[in-house]
């Protein structure tokens, strides 16, 4: 099992490879879904599902033209998928497996099931950077239209997005150009393995924590914070080891001076302990 999770750890690695700015989101999503349950999982059943998906709205758009409407039509109203606002935190929320099998799940794992269909047709999709609620931009014949996968789909106006916003920000929070950056499809992923870690975290299952954190560190290897946060968590595991690799791995990267000092003290203190 150590082997088979080293080899998963592996292949997810290698997926996120490069600049991070376009990355096969549904095998990363589905190899972090495998990992997380820590058991053999065939994932061609998942693959055919979201390909019939893609080939569905490929025929819609064929018969009646490009449309933002036409991802809803399919992901929402043909697959019936949906946001989770029942049990929102429910771990299953976030394992991309479990969400296909359950058709609901968190605004980012609902994300990557859209962005991938809407790509597979030629689209330009993107996540974005909006505060506190998942949104993606999906791109057609030089329009651009933020959609809402978390609410099956709809497409969201300015109209709509402040009053998003105000609920997260509070009532006096106005749009800014910063709310629509476009999100790194590595930063999508992360964001979606994050909601697993703190879910764990409120369970305190510390040990499930630390292997969320190897994924992350799968995903983005050289994030100075998650690589701290990994050699904390180690050392109060009492995996010294594999504290002292997280620690020397985030000095020799650029970063946080004050984060630098402090990894440098307590890999000192971790490796008076082993001698």
């Amino acid at each position: 099992m150590a082997d088979e999770r080293a080899a998963d750890l592996k292949r997810l690695k290698d997926a996120c490879a490069g600049d991070g700015e376009r990355i096969d989101l549904l095998e990363a999503g589905l190899l972090l879904s495998v990992l997380g349950r820590g058991e053999a999982t065939d994932l061609t059943p998942f693959r055919q599902h979201v390909t019939a998906m893609t080939d569905e709205l490929a025929d819609l758009v064929h018969r009646r033209g490009p449309s933002p409407a036409s991802l809803s039509e399919v992901i929402a109203r043909s697959y019936a998928y949906r946001g989770d606002g029942e049990t929102y935190d429910d771990l299953q929320n976030a394992d991309l497996v479990r969400v296909i099998e359950r058709r609901k799940g968190l605004p980012v794992a609902l994300s990557i099931l859209y962005l991938h269909v809407a790509r597979a047709l030629g689209w330009q999709a993107e996540g974005l950077a909006f505060p506190g609620h998942f949104l993606i931009r999906v791109g057609i014949d030089g329009a651009r239209h933020v959609v809402d996968p978390f609410h099956e789909g709809v497409v969201r106006e300015a109209a709509d997005l402040r009053r998003l916003l105000r609920q997260v920000l509070g009532p006096d929070a106005e749009l800014m150009p910063a709310h629509f950056d476009p999100v790194p499809d590595r930063d999508v992923l992360l964001r979606l393995e994050n909601n697993v870690r703190l879910r764990l975290a409120r369970r305190e299952d510390w040990h499930g924590v630390a292997r969320s954190l190897d994924r992350m560190l799968a995903i983005a290897p050289d994030r100075t914070e998650l690589l701290f946060e990994a050699g904390q968590l180690n050392a109060r595991l009492d995996k010294r080891r594999a504290a002292i690799a997280a620690y020397e791995r985030l000095l020799e990267l650029e970063g946080d001076t004050d984060l630098r000092r402090s990894a440098s003290a307590l890999l000192q203190e971790l490796r008076r302990g082993l001698n």
